[in-house]
């Protein structure tokens, strides 16, 4: 096997804030901060979901606290993407 090819594979500590579970397990994962936890330091790394919170695992229905990026992007410029009433009136006349 060839040497220094291979990525860092190390415990991490996986935060999932909706549901304020947390995971231990092994990852690639490049984190900035870390975090005690069962008296041990580990690299922590915040999610917004995951099995713990996300519907389909739980079988109910969570609103998330974050909304995604198309839903934000539509919610401020929604009403600039579409065609305006006149345009849509002169086409459907043709």
């Amino acid at each position: 096997m060839r040497k220094d090819i291979h990525p860092d594979y190390h415990d991490v500590l996986f935060h999932d804030t909706n549901a304020d579970v947390y995971f231990l397990t092994r990852s690639t994962v490049k984190t900035k901060g870390t975090r005690e936890y069962e008296g041990t330091e580990y690299p922590y790394y915040p999610l917004d979901i995951s099995s713990a919170s996300h519907p389909f695992y739980t079988g109910e229905q969570r609103k998330s606290s974050t909304e995604g990026r198309v839903a934000s992007f539509n919610k401020r410029f929604g009403a600039f993407g579409g065609r305006n009433k006149k345009a849509a009136d002169t086409d459907s006349a043709e």
